[in-house]
């Protein structure tokens, strides 16, 4: 079946015979059934469905058919510097970023960083990306990171953001206002505004909380991230009324117990993002202790400057952490964990129906009749991990990689098929990061640019050991 005249616009779509994970709140698997797609929607799932005439079929026998996967903290914009960072603390990032190179992106290359990090999560079966676009330095840059979007069929989020200037600045600009007016409110592309509370105890982020308030737009904000973000910040937010349900708190991964209790009650949710939290060192990865707050989570994959662009790395790194951190707490006091609190099913509902509900929309997240068809297909004849599936739930989050990416739907449109990207460019969107790479290369110059991917090791002592022998072999000889 050719991708290009196979799936047409308006055509029915059925996959057929794979095991499907409802993500339902019973989190329901259906074992060889199939899932019919008509226009943007899911018409019907079960076994051995009655389709329309003219129904193109996808075989999903020996597969898994799961919701598209929602990442809700992406800095897109820095794809294009794509693990360059990747020895780097936090610190490194805020320098590199923040003070130095981060202002040398022009509107092109942010356009050229979302338009690959787009096309990466498709090809990863993540269908819904908040861009936590934060290099917005002018209008232009804004319209570039839309045009690099909106050229790739997924399912975006724009949360706008200006790490050079203040929020109160930025978001108080007619410009700003305008772009807002162009742009929010769509099914496939909408907006959110994206800044962080210092913890000033001035709060001079308040004037952007009354802009969003006043635009409808929800907040997403990094808080809890060790050294920047803290209790103070969020007790500031709470004591001026800007936290809500729509609110997202990215890593919340080192604030106390008052601050998730006020997280909780106003009906916040956390974005997890443990392969930073792990690496960057903004707190332990915070699942462990956010699950007895109950406080609703989404994954999320940061920045790909860093780290791997896809939920499965997220899912099995969070599932990972969690289960650690229960060890470690309890072998502290001398206990054995002898059944897991936090299960492969919760995590993949934390990928799909978790991101989902920090966007505020129950059509997606889930394959039910009515829901988007925004779906993936994990399938991989040529993979001897393929088989045999027993534990779907355990097979995602351990099993699979984005290798094993067969199909993508999004909206109904079906936009990789057979482990291939339909109708993208790749050829040109290489010559277009390469542009660049060889702009901001030349721009920094090169020993500038190897000296920040490699920054210096920090000297090491190993410590004295009392148990050391001058020569160990001769001491084993002479031993008794």
């Amino acid at each position: 079946m050719n991708a290009h005249t196979a799936f047409p616009s308006g055509r029915p779509v059925v996959l057929r015979g794979g095991t499907v994970l409802t993500m339902d709140a019973a989190r329901t698997v259906l074992e060889s059934s199939d899932v019919l797609v008509v226009d943007d929607r899911v018409s019907a799932v079960g076994p051995d469905l009655s389709v329309p005439v003219g129904t193109a079929e996808i075989d999903a026998r020996g597969g898994i058919v799961m919701p598209g996967m929602i990442d809700t903290h992406r800095h897109m914009w820095q794809t294009v510097m794509r693990g360059y960072g990747a020895d780097w603390t936090l610190t490194q990032y805020f320098v590199w970023n923040y003070l130095e190179h981060g202002k040398h992106f022009r509107p092109q290359d942010v356009r050229a960083g979302n338009t690959l990090a787009a096309l990466e999560a498709l090809e990863a079966g993540v269908t819904t990306v908040v861009d936590w676009s934060h290099g917005l330095q002018t209008p232009d840059h804004a319209e570039a990171a839309v045009e690099g979007l909106k050229s790739v069929p997924g399912r975006y989020v724009l949360a706008y953001g200006n790490i050079q200037q203040a929020p109160a600045e930025w978001s108080a600009t007619p410009e700003f206002r305008s772009f807002v007016e162009r742009h929010r409110g769509g099914d496939l592309f909408d907006l959110q505004i994206a800044f962080d509370v210092t913890g000033d105890p001035s709060f001079p982020e308040k004037p952007a909380f009354e802009v969003a308030r006043e635009l409808g737009l929800p907040v997403t904000t990094h808080a809890g991230v060790w050294g920047a973000t803290g209790d103070n910040s969020i007790k500031l937010m709470h004591e001026n009324g800007f936290m809500g349900p729509e609110t997202v708190y990215v890593h919340a991964a080192s604030l106390s117990d008052d601050s998730y209790q006020r997280i909780a009650a106003t009906g916040g949710s956390v974005s997890v993002s443990t392969e930073s939290e792990q690496s960057a060192g903004q707190g332990y990865p915070p699942t462990w202790t956010i699950r007895r707050h109950d406080i609703p989570v989404s994954l999320s994959m940061d920045t790909s400057m860093w780290w791997s662009g896809d939920l499965f790395s997220a899912m099995r790194s969070t599932l990972s952490a969690d289960r650690s951190r229960e060890h470690l707490e309890a072998q502290r006091q001398g206990n054995t964990v002898t059944h897991s609190a936090l299960r492969a099913a919760q995590v993949t509902e934390w990928a799909t129906r978790g991101g989902a509900a920090a966007l505020g929309r129950d059509d997606l997240g889930r394959i039910a009749p009515g829901a988007k068809a925004d779906l993936v297909l994990i399938r991989n004849d040529d993979s001897p991990v393929s088989f045999p599936i027993l534990n779907p739930y355990g097979h995602v989050v351990f099993q699979a990689q984005r290798g094993d990416v067969h199909t993508v739907l999004v909206d109904g449109r079906v936009v990789k098929y057979k482990h291939r990207l339909v109708d993208a460019d790749l050829a040109a969107v290489r010559a277009d990061v390469g542009a660049t790479v060889d702009y901001l290369r030349s721009t920094i110059g090169e020993q500038e640019w190897a000296a920040g991917m490699n920054p210096d090791i920090p000297e090491s002592k190993v410590l004295d050991n009392p148990y050391t022998y001058t020569d160990y072999r001769d001491a084993s000889t002479h031993a008794g």
